[in-house]
């Protein structure tokens, strides 16, 4: 057999492999990771805004409330399944955030914080099923 007599069963084999269906699955995440234990130690009428932001680094925003102050700090997470056959893809994505908000008087001391910690809860879920039930 030549050369040219291997390169047709090749091609063949390259275009099948290119309309064979696949599966794939991606991670996306964005901002560091906040941890519940991170923000434990944050005391109302106690920790200053410089003292989070040594933790916790920069905030994602900064919205001023008169001479107070509101820090959001956010990290993201995007979990991405899908299912491809020949040029037609399924895609199933779930995005969960950790949020935590921390609220700063007049002297930049923590009044009160509210939170929702669920990144970890972001699954991986071909394009039929539901990422969380249901």
């Amino acid at each position: 057999m030549g050369p040219m007599n291997l390169r047709l069963p090749l091609l063949l084999g390259l275009l099948l492999l290119s309309f064979s269906p696949a599966c794939f699955l991606s991670r996306q995440t964005t901002n560091e990771p906040i941890g519940r234990k991170k923000i434990e130690g944050f005391v109302p009428g106690k920790t200053t805004a410089k003292e989070v932001l040594e933790v916790l680094g920069a905030p994602s925003e900064v919205v001023q409330l008169g001479n107070r102050s509101a820090y959001r700090f956010e990290f993201t997470v995007c979990k991405n399944a899908g299912f491809s056959i020949i040029i037609l893809s399924f895609v199933n994505s779930d995005t969960v955030s950790d949020r935590v908000w921390l609220f700063f008087d007049s002297k930049d001391v923590l009044t009160h914080a509210g939170s929702t910690l669920q990144a970890q809860d972001a699954r991986f879920a071909m394009p039929w099923q539901s990422a969380h039930g249901g």
